[in-house]
C-alpha cells in the first residue's frame, strides 16, 4: 500500500462511520455550521503545533507512507485531512451513541415528538 497508507487509514475511518449517518440519521451532516464549530477550533490549534513541531525539527513525515504532497509550513496532505477526519467522525459516533442511548450529552435531544430545542432549530 505504501504511500496510501495514511489516506487509505482516513477513508476507512470514513467508510466505517457513514452508515451512522445515513441508517441512524444522526444529521450531523444536515447541521454543518454545529459540525464547524466544533471542528473549527480543534483544527486550527493542531495545524499550528504541528507547523511549529515541524519547523523546529521535532516532527517529520514518511514520504514512503504518504503521498509526498507537502503544503506550506512542510505539512502533508494527509494530516491536515486526518485534523479534519477523525473529529466528523468522532461527532457521528457521539451523535449515534446520543441517537441510540437517548443521551443528551449535555444537551437537549429532539422531543418525542420529534420537536427541535431553539438552539437545534438555530441549527437546521
Amino acid at each position: 500500500m505504501g504511500q496510501l497508507t495514511y489516506l487509505a487509514l482516513l477513508a476507512g475511518c470514513l467508510v466505517v462511520t457513514a452508515p451512522l449517518e445515513l441508517l441512524l440519521r444522526v444529521r450531523v451532516y444536515a447541521r454543518w455550521r454545529r459540525l464547524l464549530v466544533a471542528v473549527a477550533p480543534e483544527f486550527a490549534v493542531f495545524v499550528v503545533w504541528v507547523l511549529y513541531a515541524i519547523a523546529q525539527g521535532h516532527w517529520d513525515y514518511s514520504d514512503v507512507l504518504t503521498l509526498g504532497v507537502r503544503l506550506p509550513g512542510g505539512i502533508p496532505v494527509e494530516e491536515v485531512l486526518f485534523f479534519l477526519v477523525v473529529p466528523l467522525c468522532s461527532v457521528l459516533a457521539l451523535e449515534a451513541v446520543r441517537k441510540v442511548t437517548g443521551w443528551d450529552a449535555g444537551y437537549p435531544a429532539a422531543d418525542s415528538l420529534g420537536q427541535m430545542n431553539t438552539a437545534e432549530e438555530a441549527d437546521a
